[in-house]
């Protein structure tokens, strides 16, 4: 029996016994009272309480329901306790999951998650729904949505195989055989490049370019050497030359090194004929070789789209045999050969090594440089694509979390320096230095305004080739006058200038700068009408000044001092005029005229100490309004506290706003 009912049985017997002998003493009263009374009265009965049978009735049946309860209870509590965790929603996380996954995960919305890191040293502010998130801030929370925590085995121990193609062994030496020399012309804008390739392979490729991008198939049999060009012309120089390439380890044959230097004229033709057959017998010289076996193997010289073929690509073939129907992948895009041309665009066969080949057939525009190689299948073209995706995203999430971990070590230094700051403060005075820091913040605030509200320029640049956008993007890259102008490159690409891209700067208030593509009527259309530019250029330093002018068009103006005339003080004294004493210097014109309506600036030891207008302008005794040089006057200032000193120097000048004009110099 539980104690519990033992005291309460106890307790409820005492109860009851007190009940009996209270009513006890209550009826011998009433037996006393009955013989005083005469026999008249009527005798008065009464029941003041509970006979003693019935409370133990009562007690009975309350002390056997009491039973029953504890019983149940007794019964409830031996079984063995739910564990707390088992209630608990248990959560599959990883490292690295981002804001999005880990609702996913909780079954929650997204704004949950924010809901927990409140309050914490991460940066709300930064946090989107790709977001990473480390593991402390994963556990955070967890907790704090009382949730249990469980780590993923599936992403931290199942690594992907890795899926990629890659070239193959050296080829065995009895394989190779001889192959054409690859040749790459470099020099600098309008030198000379596309003339001379017009002159070797005899086309008019410079006559349709006029300072453009040779980007195209240029490649064909000749080798090459060092070609000092321009030779033609009577300041021409080409010993200069030859010197200055000695400071970049470039030494030619004359002055002890191994390269040959050929003085030629690609406007004329002078010494063509040398050039190649100084660079045959150099690619004799070095034995050039390729295995035109198995798998393709080479390299994208450019890509492009074109309206009716598609993405595009121009490559040189380094091994093994292309033909119609092969399967290639480059970079992160894959192509079924469809159709193959040479330089002329004369559909082809077969390309060798050492060829230059136009290739149709990519799902994707792959980029100048990319690696060609050939699989078996077009499953395994889609597979090694996708690794290659694959691995970019990794790539990309492993800085992210660096990036996130960085701010995170920022914030919690920032806190915990907080706390060594306020830590030993009475909370009355921490709540004034914090309402002095932010009273400080919002004075701040305008200058931040005028920060933000700095000049920029948003562009968007569109190429007819790769090649092309990629020169274009690298001068891009050089431009050091983001102090003056903010330049933003919003995107770039292949091909004609499309309603995207006329979307894309309206949002961003930009210009669409293109080179050498088109812009069709609909486009123009509605580019004006929502007020977008675009500006098209076929030369590439001219969309370069362009890029220049528009720049400087967003600067503001600058104001210049015009100087109108010079005149050295002589003498001071002070003339009275009321109550007042007047300073006035008395001055001879060395240069030009003194103007009274223009601006004045008193100059003392080259230091300018007053800048102003003039009160007065006198010759002798006569008021007058432009004096010439050589001539005397006195004059006095618009400023009375100003003391004149012999030797001091008048400026006369006008004050003229100027255009700003960028200082970025891309080298042209």
């Amino acid at each position: 029996m539980n104690l519990k009912i033992l005291k309460l049985e106890n307790l409820l017997r005492c109860h009851a016994v007190f009940r009996q002998l209270h009513s006890l003493g209550q009826r011998r009263m009433l037996a006393q009272w009955s013989h005083v009374f005469s026999s008249a009265y009527p005798v008065w009965t009464a029941q003041p309480c509970v006979w003693p049978w019935q409370t133990d009735l009562v007690i009975g049946a309350a002390l056997s329901q009491y039973r029953l309860l504890v019983t149940k209870k007794e019964e409830r509590s031996q079984k063995p306790p739910l564990s707390s965790t088992k209630s608990k929603k248990e959560v599959e996380v990883w490292i690295g999951m981002t804001v999005e996954e880990l609702a996913r995960a909780m079954e929650k919305d997204i704004d949950c998650v924010f809901e927990a890191l409140m309050n914490t040293d991460i940066d709300i502010d930064s946090l989107e729904a790709h977001s990473h998130l480390d593991e402390v801030w994963i556990k955070e929370v967890i907790k704090k949505t009382r949730m249990k925590l469980k780590w993923s085995k599936l992403k931290q121990d199942k690594v992907r195989e890795n899926k990629d193609a890659v070239r193959r062994p050296q080829a065995d030496p009895a394989l190779l055989i001889p192959r054409s020399p690859v040749v790459t012309i470099m020099g600098h804008v309008d030198h000379g490049k596309t003339t001379l390739l017009d002159k070797l392979r005899k086309t008019q490729v410079a006559a349709m370019e006029a300072g453009g991008i040779t980007q195209h198939i240029g490649a064909f049999l000749v080798p090459i050497v060092l070609a000092i060009n321009k030779c033609d012309k009577a300041e021409a120089d080409p010993e200069k030359v030859k010197k200055e390439l000695l400071a970049y380890d470039v030494v030619c044959e004359d002055y002890g090194g191994d390269v040959q230097a050929v003085h030629i004229s690609a406007v004329t033709g002078d010494n063509l004929m040398a050039l190649a057959e100084a660079t045959i017998a150099l690619a004799e010289m070095l034995e050039l070789k390729a295995d035109p076996t198995g798998p393709v193997e080479g390299t994208v010289i450019e890509s492009f789209t074109d309206k009716g073929r598609g993405p595009v690509t121009t490559a040189i073939i380094q091994r093994g045999t292309l033909r119609k129907g092969s399967i290639l992948v480059a970079g992160k895009s894959w192509a079924k050969v469809r159709l193959m041309f040479d330089e002329n665009g004369k559909p082809i066969q077969e390309a060798y090594p050492s060829m230059p080949v136009g290739i149709v057939g990519w799902r994707d525009l792959p980029s100048a440089g990319d690696e060609i190689l050939e699989v078996e299948s077009e499953p395994r073209a889609r597979a090694v694509v996708d690794w290659r995706k694959y691995e970019q995203e990794q790539e990309k999430n492993k800085e992210d979390l660096k990036i996130l971990e960085e701010k995170r070590k920022e914030h919690q230094e920032a806190h915990q320096k907080a706390r060594e700051k306020y830590g030993t403060l009475h909370w009355k005075e921490r709540s004034f230095l914090k309402y002095q820091e932010k009273k400080e913040q919002k004075l701040l605030k305008p200058k931040e305004k005028e920060e933000r509200d700095s000049p920029v320029l948003p562009i968007i640049i569109k190429g007819d080739v790769d090649g092309s956008v990629e020169a274009i993007v690298d001068i891009m890259n050089t431009y050091d006058a983001s102090h003056e102008c903010e330049l933003q490159l919003v995107h770039f690409g292949v091909g004609d200038v499309s309603e995207n891209d006329v979307n894309l700067a309206e949002t961003f208030h930009g210009v669409i700068y293109g080179f050498n593509v088109n812009a069709g009527n609909v486009i123009q259309k509605s580019a004006a009408k929502k007020g977008v530019k675009i500006k098209l250029h076929k030369i590439i330093y001219r969309l370069i000044e362009d890029v220049q002018e528009e720049l400087s068009f967003r600067l503001p103006c600058t104001v210049e001092e015009n100087p109108i005339g010079e005149a050295s003080i002589l003498a001071t004294f002070t003339v009275t005029e009321g109550k007042k004493k007047v300073p006035v210097a008395g001055c001879r014109v060395q240069k030009g005229q003194l103007e009274k309506q223009k601006k004045f600036k008193l100059i003392r030891n080259r230091d300018v100490i007053w800048k102003g207008s003039l009160t007065s302008l006198k010759h002798h005794k006569d008021d007058i309004s432009v004096i010439k040089s050589g001539m005397d006057c006195g004059l006095s200032l618009s400023e009375e506290k100003i003391e004149f000193k012999v030797g001091d120097e008048i400026i006369c000048y006008e004050e003229k706003e100027v255009p700003g004009k960028t200082s970025w110099d891309p080298g042209f």
